[in-house]
């Protein structure tokens, strides 16, 4: 199964926080101006195809993302791979460091990582 962009929003937040009440979710989402009910039906949507669970053993329902983060990201970058850069892993990575956005900390690190294969 995999997310929509809206329902990625929702599981960063899940993932950062925890277990979390639409009202808590909303709230981090409100910064992009997203409507309460629109949080509300898209958890719902979120928990009919088996990404969230929801505690409703209390008056206020807790949701809780499914997903692993480390799955979810996997998922996606294999398929970013297979279909943007044509299966090229190489690619991937040399665009990402040609962007100009990574900072000489995070290149000492993957030269670390690169290292260690």
């Amino acid at each position: 199964m995999k997310p929509t962009e809206s329902e990625m929003e929702i599981l960063q937040v899940l993932w950062e926080k925890g277990e979390s009440s639409v009202r808590q979710v909303h709230e981090e989402l409100n910064k992009k101006d997203v409507g309460y009910t629109a949080t509300l039906k898209l958890m719902q949507i979120m928990l009919d195809k088996g990404i969230v669970s929801r505690d409703t053993s209390a008056k206020t329902h807790l949701y809780k993302a499914i997903l692993s983060k480390e799955h979810t990201q996997h998922t996606f970058l294999d398929k970013m791979i297979n279909t943007v850069y044509n299966g090229s892993t190489a690619r991937l990575v040399m665009q990402a460091l040609g962007n100009k956005r990574t900072s000489k900390e995070e290149i000492e690190l993957i030269k670390e990582y690169l290292n260690t294969l």
